[in-house]
């Protein structure tokens, strides 16, 4: 696990950025599958969350801000502030989960 502080604000509270490193970023492309999706259809008949889609994100977050974790160590920083998720759809089917922010060095 990285030490690495992370952050949606602008600042960190108690410290002073001292250095802007760069843009730290993570990404992951994630694909449906069969099986996921057979249940995902039956619950859309029937109605309420679809649990295998909220697992499938959750999952493919977590490893995009453990790229950008590893980015943002690559670049020596203390803290990643700003912290950002954006999605594109790559094909039907596939998508993007993109984590980024500005990697820091702190006082």
């Amino acid at each position: 696990m990285s030490d690495i502080i992370l952050s949606t604000t602008d600042f960190i509270p108690g410290k002073e950025i001292v250095e802007i490193l760069g843009i730290a970023r993570g990404s992951t492309v994630r694909a449906r599958n069969i099986v996921r999706d057979i249940f995902a259809g039956l619950k859309n008949i029937v109605g309420g969350e679809i649990e295998e889609y909220t697992k499938l994100q959750a999952e493919s977050r977590e490893q995009a801000i453990q790229r950008m974790n590893e980015d943002a160590e690559q670049l020596n920083a203390d803290a990643i502030i700003n912290v950002r998720f954006a999605t594109s759809v790559i094909m039907q089917g596939a998508a993007e989960l993109l984590a980024y922010g500005t990697a820091v060095k702190l006082k």
